[in-house]
């Protein structure tokens, strides 16, 4: 039985506590001087009740969906998921997450380690090598005067493991460290195995750390679910199983050696190969990091993801995306010419651009086919209509891809039921 992470629910309840006003976009100015709390009790709708665009809203039903479906998938193949928590930075989503049996919450930096704190989560993975002097003094206070605290980052040189020796020195507790593996053309992580292991004997070495497993991550080796790219991935798998089978007999804990790996568009592929069977007296804790499942995505997840639109799990619901844009038609210069006020600063665009997908106008959503978007300025979007009755006034309802460069850019998010329209939720994020 995995044991979920927790967090200090008083401190996500006060986030209902915050009052809306101008600082958050899109949001209805009858709110302003509410608490979340407040605006929430008088059920504001998003097209009859002041909101304002562009604004990016939740589904609901979607995320409640994804968390339940990555839940049972993980749990029949026998794997652990800790999430990587920069896709949203909600610690709202983050309660929701380990409530569906979430191990733990993955970060990226000193400063979301931070505010992950800040909401008394109990078990982080820092998926980098910490090596800032500031940061590591104050997760040594950190771990002192917080015993429940559980803490993990990655290794990938011996440099690496003395700065973390030095800026630890005096630590009351030894922190938990993985050796990244990497591979060429990759992204962090030793190279080879001779440098896994020196980094293994240097961690051991170290008196303040303790080497707990093997880390990695394939997603900058593909970017495409074909034959060539998943290749690409299966042949790093198997060196991460290689280094953590030559390091046997260095691990604090030979009872548990957690092996981590997993991005959100080959989890499939690496649940395969963590839990293969390993050699006899390695006992390994498999546990995945992908965190776009949350809310998935009308572009790359839902091309690549083994959950999305080309599904390579047979027996399993596939995710829903719960990621919407709504901006207006602001300008019709020409026949197949329309201009949406939404841009970069307030859309993803690194993954693909905005999908257009439905139409609202006198109070009725339609769906809107042909449509597409060409480019983005920093506040307009371009649409090309392609014979679709798009008229200025109109709202334009956008998918969108990489839901990472998605939420960096909202503060504040409304969640919407089944209807697509009843806010039955704030969503607050930290960046």
């Amino acid at each position: 039985m995995v044991e979920p992470a927790s967090m200090n629910l008083d401190a996500v309840n006060r986030l209902a506590d915050e009052r809306i006003d101008w600082r958050f976009k899109g949001m209805p100015d009858a709110l302003f001087g509410k608490t979340v709390a407040e605006a929430l009790a008088t059920k504001p709708k998003l097209f009859t009740d002041g909101f304002v665009g562009p604004l990016v809203v939740l589904d609901n039903d979607a995320i409640e969906h994804n968390l339940a479906t990555m839940r049972r998938w993980c749990e029949s193949r026998g794997l652990a998921l800790s999430p990587h928590g920069k896709t949203t930075m909600a610690p709202q989503l983050f309660k929701r997450q380990l409530e569906a049996g979430c191990w733990a919450i993955t970060t990226a930096n000193a400063s979301q380690l931070r505010v992950y704190r800040a909401f008394g989560l109990t078990r982080i993975l820092l998926a980098n090598q910490l090596v800032d002097p500031n940061a590591l003094r104050w997760l040594a206070r950190e771990l002192a005067d917080h015993p429940d605290f559980e803490f993990y980052c990655w290794a990938d040189s011996v440099r690496a493991v003395e700065l973390m020796t030095e800026g630890l020195a005096g630590s009351q507790r030894q922190v938990n460290v993985f050796v990244e593996v990497g591979a060429p053309g990759g992204r962090t992580g030793a190279r080879t195995a001779e440098t896994a292991e020196a980094v293994a004997d240097a961690i051991v070495a170290s008196p303040v750390l303790k080497l707990v497993g093997t880390a990695g991550w394939e997603g900058s080796l593909a970017h495409a679910a074909d034959s060539a790219g998943l290749q690409a991935i299966d042949d790093f798998l198997a060196q991460i199983r290689s280094v953590t089978s030559q390091l046997a007999g260095k691990f604090e804990d030979p009872e548990r050696v957690i092996v981590t790996v997993g991005g959100s568009a080959y989890f499939d592929h690496v649940a395969d190969a963590l839990t293969q069977p390993w050699p006899d007296g390695l006992n390994v804790f498999p546990l995945l990091r992908s965190g776009a499942y949350v809310t998935h995505d009308d572009g790359f997840y839902r091309e690549n993801s083994p959950l999305g639109a080309h599904s390579r799990i047979a027996g399993t619901s596939s995710f829903r995306s719960a990621l919407r844009a709504w901006a207006q038609v602001t300008s019709k210069p020409e026949e197949n010419l329309a201009l949406l006020t939404i841009g970069k600063r307030d859309a993803s665009f690194d993954e693909g651009l905005p999908e257009p997908q439905l139409i609202h106008r006198d109070g009725t959503t339609l769906p809107l086919t042909g449509a597409v978007i060409t480019s983005l300025n920093d506040q307009h979007a371009y649409l090309e209509p392609n014979g679709a009755d798009v008229r200025v006034g109109d709202w334009i309802g956008l998918g969108l891809s990489h839901p990472c460069t998605v939420f960096d850019k909202w503060q504040l998010l409304p969640a919407v039921g089944a209807d697509g329209e009843a806010v039955v939720d704030f969503i607050r994020t930290y960046f």
